[in-house]
């Protein structure tokens, strides 16, 4: 295996206080002769998924080349690192961490070599049975290089490698339970895979007798391939020589989709779970008009979050649009921080209030969500100092009163500000005139999907897939983050 991993210090991470963060998001192509480029394009694409860090994994049919890095997609990668990464076909991750901190260990793809093999692996999910699985394999022996609840998948794989890739693959998904989308590569091969209850979107593409796989179908808009199918949940895909086939080893589930895709994650041209993205969205926003006909001088969202909810709301409504802030899109990784006098800077630094707009005006804010309430009480705040008069608020979904531990990062109960307060509270905390969320009922109605399709146990506690005791520890680092084992700058969030 050849690595040119970034070994830069690791740079400050960005702020998103009181938000839902990206899970992560996987590419992988098969016999393209550009396969790094197509997959660093298939990866700015997926770029909202995951922000912290970034790889690209290529093989020519004898090897693996990899180049992983912290940071965004064009500050890890640049023509001459692409040059270095050459193959008919690649796979690709970006990643923020719901488990594991952030390490450059703990980028992806993970590349490990086992058997006289290289296997190179992208995951888009959460294990929920992982630190069960650690604890028994590290009882056996094994010898794990990273936080990641991903690495328990290849050392289960070792296990069975004698029955040969796809297969010893199959036997390990059968023993891992949770949320999964893979991409796997070897020297000659790129693999897919997703959970048997479809949490996470997985979707397959063809560019130019290329296969191509992504988390969102926006990347295929990006290289100009065509959308074939979803990877079904319980398949497992194989690219290679002979073609593209299919293989299904476990017995059909219950499907239960993240509904939050469609809420917050994924892009508005995307297509997930067979629905367009943007006109869920602007079919929620109906649906919230319906719920709650609030009168108002203008709607208007908090970009990017929730502009298309709140074009169906003012659709309905017969309301003016209007972008009552402005985003500023050239705020970096890093900046000088002000004096203490700039009040709420890291909220104005990135939206900044149009005064003219909202002065003495009734505005209809439409969020997507409220997890933690302390950015949007911010936001609340800089609109009243705008001279808004009356500040309503509306919410595409219902209030989050559990944890996730599919893959958000909110696995804590007591991060979530519905946990321990009803709508009238955080009403009084945002700082609002009317708060008001969209109900279960209708969130689901929206997609024009069945209720039973989908995972709602952020909203009603009811999860679908067992729970370890002790998973609210949501890393691996008790051992290792102990003060003087390893750089404070490179220490668990916990």
């Amino acid at each position: 295996m050849i690595s040119t991993e970034n070994r830069k210090p690791k740079t400050e991470n960005r702020s998103r206080a009181g938000r839902p963060r990206e899970h992560c998001g996987v590419f992988g192509v098969y016999g393209h002769p550009d396969a790094a480029r197509l997959t660093y394009f298939g990866l700015y694409a997926l770029q909202h998924r995951g922000q912290e860090s970034c790889g690209i994994v290529t093989g020519d049919g004898c090897r693996l080349i990899t180049h992983r890095g912290l940071g965004l997609v064009p500050e890890v990668f640049n023509q001459e690192l692409l040059e270095k990464l050459p193959g008919s076909h690649a796979i690709g991750h970006v990643r923020y961490s719901t488990s594991g901190s952030t390490l450059l260990i703990n980028a992806q793809p993970f590349v490990v070599q086992h058997g006289g093999q290289m296997l190179a692996i992208g995951h888009n999910g959460t294990l929920t049975n992982a630190r069960q699985i650690r604890r028994r394999l590290e009882e056996s022996g094994s010898i794990f290089q990273s936080t990641m609840d991903t690495e328990v998948i290849v050392h289960l794989m070792a296990k069975h490698w004698n029955k040969g890739l796809v297969e010893s693959l199959a036997a390990a998904l059968a023993e891992v339970e949770g949320s999964y989308s893979l991409v796997l590569a070897t020297a000659d091969r790129v693999l897919a895979a997703r959970d048997p209850r479809g949490f996470r979107p997985l979707s397959l593409g063809v560019l130019n007798g290329a296969w191509v796989a992504a988390s969102e179908t926006c990347a295929f808009d990006l290289v100009q391939a065509d959308y074939l199918r979803e990877v079904e949940p319980g398949e497992i895909v194989v690219m290679d020589r002979d073609g593209l086939h299919s293989v299904k080893p476990f017995a059909p589930q219950p499907p239960r989709h993240c509904i939050f895709e469609f809420i917050y994650f994924a892009r508005p041209d995307s297509r997930v779970f067979g629905k367009s993205v943007y006109k869920v969205r602007k079919r929620l926003g109906a649906c919230l008009a319906r719920e709650h006909p609030v009168e108002g001088d203008l709607v208007m969202p908090f970009p990017d979050s929730g502009t298309y909810a709140a074009l169906g709301f003012a659709d309905v409504m017969d309301m003016p649009f209007e972008m009552g802030v402005i985003r500023n899109h050239y705020v970096g990784r890093t900046f000088i921080q002000p004096s203490q006098t700039m009040r709420d800077f890291s909220v104005r630094v990135k939206l900044n209030p149009v005064r003219e707009i909202l002065k003495d005006k009734r505005v209809v804010v439409v969020e997507d969500s409220i997890i933690r309430g302390t950015t949007t009480r911010s936001r609340v705040k800089s609109l009243r100092e705008a001279g808004a008069k009356e500040v309503i608020l509306l919410v595409s979904c219902p209030p989050h009163r559990f944890p996730c531990y599919y893959g958000i990062d909110f696995s804590s109960k007591g991060e979530l500000i519905a946990s321990s307060q009803n709508v009238n509270q955080i009403r009084d905390f945002l700082g609002l005139d009317y708060l008001g969320y969209l109900s279960v009922d209708s969130m689901v109605e929206a997609t024009e999907l069945e209720p039973k399709n989908f995972c709602l146990s952020c909203f009603t506690g009811d999860y679908p897939v067992p729970i370890e005791a002790d998973f609210s520890k949501t890393c691996f680092e008790e051992d290792i983050c102990a003060p003087g084992k390893i750089e404070p700058e490179a220490a668990c969030e916990r």
